[in-house]
């Protein structure tokens, strides 16, 4: 999974945090009366004031979520025909125990598959014995062998260790071991295990080791893209993640990836091999899917926390997403099973550069088309034009000319007095392929651990911005069609006259330019137009 919404590292922006500023739930606010470049949720409350609406399911496909979360236990879907713990497949749909949704990453005996390679390496060393050192004469090539030449061929070069990357990660090897021992210092000098950057800023140490370390641990905050309310065990297991995951990526090509099918037993070349996986939809490690569910739909108005976008959800998990790409049979068969499951609307926080079994996803993709199911995906956080480098699962089938109608692709806006800008600068983007932008940067969501809160930043906290307001209107109007509660979505997205910079790179464009829409989704011009949508069709 490249989408880890984080943000962190990928380009080591060197940017100063203001520490001091509370940004949180910006996402949802209005610029004219907050000040701050939201999406307007309160105003489309207000119009919604005096009307019914109905509970609609979303399904997440992610990582896991935590199940125990004091912000998401309400709103969790439960399967009604499963009885919990019996070891039974009691609504007879080939999986036995799925309560609050399935895991594809695992197998009938509990055991969990929580890391994977790169797609690209799979692909490499795939063909490896085939191509690598050999002569290949194109042209006596099949039609086919030429994909799956070419395709080897962009594996290998995205695989290939580029000079910046291994620079940029050494940096941050260097960093992590000195924020270590700043940490250790700190820790002593403060008796305290866990704090904030916040809570360091307002700390005075009582020794000159306790001020050093404080000093240079902060230094190294300015340094790195770190949100002010990360604390330092998440900062440390956050950077101990990235280098790992960096090492294994620089030493690809000469280690083939760990076969973690043999982890979950199926038929990978099989797509009808489908009742493989387990119950456990927490999984090893839900931070990203219980941040994303978060956004979504965590309680609204309950004193605690933070507010998700909809008002009237249940929240099905698909765990789909290990650290690493996904699989493609994992994703096709999420969307099928959450299709299957009454779900209406599917949230995919997730991509990667290749999809070799893309026919199996682009059937699930019209089998949600089929069935009035919208798609909701993040477009990814390269800083790439998805028009000239495709991100998957992506809207356009395989041989075709055509487009899936049910599809939202979503880019990450952000507030100007962030960085200047209404484009984060890590986005990916594209005037076809790219529908709308919403909030990606300084979210505030739900973590794992019961009663845990913070700050990340991705497209992969955009698309559950764009799902929850899907949901938000669905579940008012409920007559509308897939492909009406998209239009209400993208017709009503808010301009963006202003230049605006052109993410991965220094020049200026128009939002216009870089999505179909030109705009940021308006959660209060989108349910006033879904209701006007609405009348039309009882007509």
């Amino acid at each position: 999974m490249k989408l880890r919404g984080l943000g962190i590292f990928a380009a080591l922006l060197f940017t100063t945090i203001t520490y001091s500023q509370d940004y949180r739930g910006w996402h949802l606010k209005d610029a004219a009366t907050d000040t701050l470049h939201g999406i307007s949720l309160d105003k489309a409350y207000d119009y919604l004031k005096g009307k019914k609406s109905k509970p609609i399911i979303v399904a997440v496909l992610d990582s896991g979520i935590d199940t125990l979360h004091e912000d998401l236990k309400p709103i969790l879907w439960r399967n009604p025909k499963e009885i919990p713990g019996n070891g039974k497949d009691d609504d007879g749909n080939g999986y036995v125990d799925d309560v609050y949704g399935w895991n594809f990453l695992g197998n009938k005996n509990g055991e969990m598959v929580s890391k994977a390679s790169s797609e690209a390496a799979r692909i490499y060393h795939k063909y490896k014995d085939k191509y690598e050192g050999k002569t290949i004469d194109v042209a006596a090539l099949s039609a086919e062998e030429k994909t799956e030449y070419q395709t080897w061929k962009k594996a290998s070069e995205k695989i290939t260790p580029k000079a910046d990357e291994q620079m940029n990660a050494a940096f941050i090897e260097i960093a992590l071991s000195s924020i270590k021992k700043y940490d250790k210092a700190i820790k002593a000098d403060w008796k305290k295990d866990e704090y904030t950057i916040d809570e360091l800023q307002e700390y005075t140490p009582t020794t000159s080791q306790g001020k050093q370390a404080r000093a240079g641990y902060l230094g190294y905050m300015r340094l790195l893209t770190f949100e002010s309310s990360s604390t330092n065990t998440q900062i440390i297991s956050d950077m101990e993640e990235y280098t790992e995951s960096k090492r294994a990526a620089f030493s690809a090509k000469e280690t083939p990836p760990v076969d973690v099918r043999k982890v979950i037993g199926d038929n990978y070349a099989d797509i009808n091999d489908k009742y493989y996986g387990n119950s456990n939809v927490m999984g090893g490690g839900p931070v990203h899917g219980t941040h994303v569910s978060g956004i979504i739909a965590a309680v609204r108005n309950n004193g605690i926390g933070m507010d998700g976008v909809a008002d009237n959800v249940r929240l099905m998990m698909v765990r789909t997403v290990p650290n690493g790409d996904e699989y493609d049979k994992d994703v096709a068969l999420a969307i099928r099973y959450a299709v299957d499951n009454g779900a209406k609307i599917i949230n995919m926080s997730f991509g990667k550069d290749f999809s070799p079994e893309k026919k199996w996803v682009d059937d699930a993709i019209k089998y949600a088309e089929a069935h009035d199911v919208l798609l909701v995906h993040a477009a990814g956080n390269d800083g790439e034009n998805l028009e000239e480098i495709p991100s998957y699962p992506e809207p356009y089938y395989s041989n075709s000319t055509a487009r899936a109608s049910n599809y939202i692709t979503v880019g990450a806006s952000t507030d100007p007095r962030f960085k200047g800008d209404w484009v984060a600068d890590f986005s990916n983007y594209g005037n076809k392929t790219v529908n709308v932008f919403a909030p990606g940067e300084k979210i505030y969501s739900t973590l794992p651990g019961g009663n845990k809160y913070g700050n990340q930043q991705g497209t992969s906290m955009a698309a559950p911005v764009v799902s929850g307001l899907a949901a938000l209107i669905w579940s008012y109007f409920p007559n509308l069609t897939a492909q009406q509660v998209k239009e209400a979505i993208e017709n009503t997205a808010s301009k963006v006259e202003v230049a605006v910079n052109r993410p991965g790179s220094k020049d200026d464009t128009k939002l216009s330019e870089i999505s179909s829409s030109g705009g940021i989704i308006n959660a209060y011009e989108a349910v006033k137009y879904a209701e006007a949508l609405s009348k039309k069709n009882k007509k």
